[in-house]
């Protein structure tokens, strides 16, 4: 139907002041909504996103059945924030969670925030959370679990599988220790959620939610040798072992899409496929000789604040809805998600608070997103000094210290490798993104400091995150 120009307009302005509402009539029944998150994946580290040798067919095949997110970010250069990002869709800063969370340290995600788990949970969806955690500092139940933060059945580790990826010892399972498990645990971790499927879609037809955090390719690295015979030419043992853990990632991936397509579950099933952070830089703390994650064309590895600290992986399939084979340059991050997902499940997100994501849905119907604020990062103990905060809006990338007196800009379309120093061409733009990192830092500690979360920095790794 044309309406007249200022119908249109009139329309559009509605539309984008209540995105929560504008998909709030979500199809019935609801999809199911899961999340594939990697550990230290780097942004080249797929052949779907241009790895020249490590296979990984089954997510190709999600890539290519969905959309490949090009400029994916997630919310932080390292573990524990990315993730209390992802499941609050609020900068981890504003909890207190500013670096990874070392034992025995009393960090946490605290139980004032509001999970995506819980919010699901309360509205119908069963919730099963399987894999790494990294929001809490103690095992022993003192600080909140999965379970705390809104999900019915949860098998998880606080940081790294121990030993290695290969049967790990140090799996709890809904408060108690699992035991001794054998196989690699991202393989573990989708047997865990195909039997969970089986007793809850028994037991009636409401939606899942399934959150799936794989350890690898997070150190300590370790391959069977069913994935290492895939890779006979290189002859670095332990790159050997990293290429192997990513192709035993992807069949975990390959096993949980076979479940859905046999059980009729993958029409109505949004799928987001993506990582914590970017890689491991090699050699970093003792244990991490098998860290050769690529970044690809991107500048910095983890703990960086430049782009391949946090540009990661990005893949959404929803078929019918996500257009299959598609690839996508809008820049979205792992803090959208929390709002994407309430719009699916047809809820209101939190409004008691500040939100720093948006609902990506408007994209799947040729709506351009509208932000709160442009994508934001702060990181003080970056590796890549004097960088320690970033601002993107549009193409455009501002790096800055912790001074903001030293800036770099960056044309990010044109640039992908932040080579190129804009600023001086640039001077308004560089003073008017200067402006709001000032006041975005200056809000989000003023969060932060109320979160209730040491402000200690965390000590150096012994086998590290």
């Amino acid at each position: 139907m044309n309406f007249p120009r200022a119908v249109r307009h009139l329309l559009f302005t509605f539309w984008c002041a209540v995105p929560a509402l504008a998909f709030a009539a979500a199809p019935a029944p609801r999809p199911n909504i899961i999340v594939l998150l990697c550990d230290d994946l780097g942004y080249g580290d797929l052949s779907c996103f241009a790895h020249p040798e490590i296979r990984t067919p089954h997510i190709d095949q999600l890539a290519r059945e969905g959309t490949r997110f090009t400029d994916c970010y997630s919310a932080s250069p390292v573990c524990s924030p990315s993730r209390a990002g992802l499941m609050t869709g609020r900068t981890p800063n504003r909890l207190g969670i500013r670096d990874w969370i070392p034992p025995q340290s009393s960090i946490f995600l605290r139980p004032a925030e509001i999970t995506i788990a819980q919010l699901l949970k309360k509205s119908g969806y069963h919730t099963f959370h399987a894999g790494k955690w990294h929001l809490n500092s103690r095992t022993d139940g003192s600080e909140p679990t999965p379970g705390d933060a809104g999900f019915d059945h949860w098998l998880y580790t606080q940081n790294n599988a121990a030993p290695s990826h290969l049967n790990p010892r140090n799996f709890i399972r809904n408060g108690q220790p699992a035991g001794p498990l054998n196989g690699p645990s991202s393989h573990l971790v989708v047997a865990e959620a195909k039997r969970w499927l089986e007793a809850t879609k028994r037991a009636d037809e409401a939606p899942f939610f399934l959150n799936l955090w794989f350890h690898e390719t997070h150190e300590p690295v370790a391959a069977t040798e069913e994935f290492l015979a895939l890779y006979p030419d290189e002859k670095n043992p332990d790159r050997r072992h990293y290429l192997g853990a990513a192709s035993q990632m992807d069949a975990a991936v390959g096993q949980l899409l076979r479940y859905l397509d046999d059980h009729g579950l993958r029409d109505n099933t949004f799928i987001y496929f993506s990582s914590d952070n970017g890689p491991e830089t090699l050699k970093r703390y003792k244990g991490a000789e098998r860290s050769y994650g690529s970044p690809g064309p991107l500048r910095g590895m983890k703990l960086h604040v430049t782009e391949a600290g946090y540009r990661v992986p990005g893949i959404i399939r929803w078929p019918g809805h996500v257009a299959a084979g598609a690839t996508s340059v809008e820049p979205i991050c792992n803090l959208d998600f929390l709002p994407t997902a309430c719009a699916l499940a047809g809820i209101a997100p939190p409004h008691d608070r500040a939100l720093d994501g948006t609902n990506l849905l408007p994209l799947f119907v040729g709506q351009p997103l509208r932000r709160p604020h442009p994508l934001y990062w702060q990181y003080d103990f970056s590796m890549g000094k004097p960088w320690t905060l970033a601002l993107r809006d549009g193409p455009w990338k501002l790096l800055a210290d912790a001074t903001l007196r030293h800036v770099e800009l960056y044309d990010l379309t044109a640039d992908l490798g932040e080579k190129q120093n804009l600023a001086e061409q640039h001077p308004e733009r560089v003073r008017a993104m200067t402006a709001t990192l000032r006041q975005l830092r200056a809000e989000i500690a003023a969060e932060g400091a109320q979160s209730g979360n040491p402000t200690a920095r965390a000590p150096a790794p012994k086998k590290g995150d």
